[in-house]
């Protein structure tokens, strides 16, 4: 590809950074009569990056407009920085998210880990405490003035929808064009359908905070064999263990053969539920007021339809927060 090409790729004028909100959508070829105000370049191989801020909708139920945008536009600001600083470019913004584009998926995943450890250091707002879900995938894309189209973009959106909050997720064939130092941070996960491809995407994790105390993935360090992982939950006098893959349990007001009964009016019947993916506990909401989490040490987060990853210890709360209730379940990774 020649110099000036790569050029006009990755460089360009910042984007406007805006928080209002709107859905990522899949991006098709303009028509011809759009291409006629635009000029289409020849598609190039590129990494696509999304980066989706989580936990604003709950921001800005509980913090104002106000107070929930100035957050929003920091956060897109940080993002947009460690982009550019990492050799990549920001397209654009969607509501609460970022499309970015990287020259190879070494700067990408760099760039990815030094992104989610920005966002995890962020101090609480309103006692909502932000998280981040990212995707990348490496394929042609093709670019018609300041955006980007194509099957790579819609693919690298897709795998951004699969993960949860603190995850970044790729693809087994963007994991391939690796360096070495990166390939030992990444690890296989499951393969999807998506649509308008015949063969299934296998995923992979890129695991950015292997420790407490990890710095971001481009300093290289060693990576930590990853342990078999055990949940255990407790309610009251009643003590589960998790350990097999998969396995899962459901938690609400309703009896099942593979769950736990929690005595709390606030509850749905089918609640939440937990399951193993990999080496990790998700935790996904089916309720109507909502599950109330808190890692020991962290902000407790709701979630509303939504996923979270269990790390570490802490609270799960049915319907209504942790200290309005004394029918939460302590649950500990071990």
């Amino acid at each position: 590809m020649p110099d000036g090409a790569v050029a006009g790729l990755y460089a360009g004028p910042r984007p406007t950074l805006h928080s209002a909100p709107a859905s990522r959508l899949a991006q098709p070829a303009p028509a011809a009569a759009t291409l006629a105000r635009g000029t289409m370049e020849a598609a190039r191989q590129t990494v696509v990056l999304f980066a989706d801020i989580s936990g604003s909708t709950k921001l800005y139920e509980t913090a104002g407009d106000a107070l929930a945008a100035e957050a929003i536009e920091g956060c897109l600001g940080l993002l947009a920085a460690i982009t550019e600083r990492g050799g990549g470019r920001v397209v654009k913004t969607i509501g609460d998210e970022i499309l970015a584009l990287f020259p190879s998926p070494d700067l990408a995943t760099a760039s990815a880990a030094e992104m989610q450890h920005a966002i995890d250091r962020l101090r609480p707002v309103a006692d909502n405490k932000l998280g981040l879900r990212i995707g990348f995938h490496l394929g042609p894309v093709m670019q018609r003035d300041d955006d980007v189209f194509g099957d790579t973009v819609n693919v690298a959106s897709r795998l951004t929808e699969q993960a949860v909050r603190g995850q970044i997720i790729t693809s087994q064939e963007t994991m391939s064009g690796l360096g070495p130092a990166f390939r030992a941070w990444v690890r296989e996960l499951y393969a999807i359908q998506v649509k308008g491809k015949s063969q299934e995407i296998a995923l992979c994790e890129v695991i950015w905070n292997q420790q407490a105390d990890a710095t971001a993935i481009a300093q290289h360090r060693p990576v930590v064999q990853a342990r078999p992982s055990v949940l255990r939950l407790t309610y009251r006098e009643l003590e589960r263990r998790l350990r097999r893959n998969p396995d899962s349990i459901t938690i609400g007001r309703e009896d099942s053969p593979h769950g736990m009964v929690v005595a709390d009016p606030n509850a749905s019947r089918l609640h939440c539920t937990i399951e193993r993916r990999q080496d990790r506990w998700v935790v996904i909401d089916h309720s109507s007021n909502g599950t109330f989490i808190t890692v020991d040490g962290d902000a407790e987060v709701l979630l509303r339809r939504d996923e979270f990853a269990l790390r570490r210890e802490g609270w799960i709360a049915l319907g209504q927060p942790r200290e309005n209730t004394t029918e939460a379940i302590r649950f500990c990774c071990e």
